[in-house]
């Protein structure tokens, strides 16, 4: 199963709402291209690929979601993430 996969069957958001998230295939940023997800509730971005400080952390969809990252997945999401000194958050 793909990444986009998990995103094909409604979802908690972190706006406590049961939603189909958008996806979005291509958006850039600092540091290059990202699938992200919205909810079209709260409109809160969510990056699915990896961390990027420019859209909210999928570890708060997580929380909401059991099961939807394996540790795996999570651990690579971590790892490939954006630096964010230069942001000074998160």
């Amino acid at each position: 199963m793909t990444l986009v996969d998990k995103f094909q069957n409604k979802l908690r958001c972190s706006c406590n709402d049961v939603v189909l998230f958008d996806i979005i295939d291509d958006i850039e940023c600092d540091w290059g291209n990202h699938v992200v997800i919205q909810c079209p509730n709260c409109e809160e971005l969510f990056s699915i690929d990896n961390q990027c400080s420019a859209f909210q952390n999928i570890s708060k969809l997580i929380d909401c979601n059991m099961g939807l990252y394996s540790k795996d997945e999570l651990t690579n999401y971590l790892s490939n993430s954006h630096p964010t000194e230069l942001f000074g958050h998160r």
